[in-house]
């Protein structure tokens, strides 16, 4: 584990899909709420509420709330083209960068987590717990826009597992 990056990790996925739907899938509060969040709020200058159906910009703040969890989770966009790039603070001041190419009939997904400090706790559940995390919610988003099956497990009656 010398020489294991703790700071940062790079994930990539390739969905069946166009590329301006999963850019609205991660910047519409709509979209976001079918394959990664229980409710999002995105917010502007003046913390008036963004629709739901509009894309999340730069500057736009938001709160995210996952199911099961009953911490929402604040951060901003720190940039957006409306095209194929997003970058959001994510854990404090952890960076998540969004890329999306195209190739064939696919969206390349490629998500960069970073930033990421080196503390005991940090390691753990930031870089090592995120990363299992962005896992399996890029695997849900291929599943939602590829065949419509959301992995999410949103029962309160059964403990977190990894589907949550």
């Amino acid at each position: 584990m010398k020489n294991f990056d703790w700071t940062s990790f790079t994930k990539k996925i390739a969905v069946k899909a166009q590329l301006s739907d999963i850019y609205d899938a991660w910047t519409k509060a709509n979209e976001l709420e079918k394959w990664f969040l229980e409710k999002v709020s995105f917010f502007g200058a003046n913390q008036e509420s963004i629709s739901k159906d509009k894309n999340a910009e730069k500057d736009n703040t938001y709160e995210w709330l996952w199911y099961l969890y009953d911490d929402a989770m604040s951060g901003k966009i720190v940039s957006a083209n409306g095209i194929d790039q997003l970058q959001f603070t994510f854990e404090g001041n952890c960076l998540v960068d969004i890329n999306l190419s195209q190739k064939d009939d696919y969206t390349i997904v490629e998500l960069r987590h970073y930033n990421i400090p080196t503390d005991d706790h940090s390691k753990q559940y930031i870089r090592l717990g995120c990363s299992n995390g962005w896992h399996f919610y890029l695997t849900n988003l291929k599943s939602v826009y590829e065949g419509g099956l959301d992995l999410r497990n949103k029962d309160r009656n059964l403990d977190p597992m990894i589907n949550n």
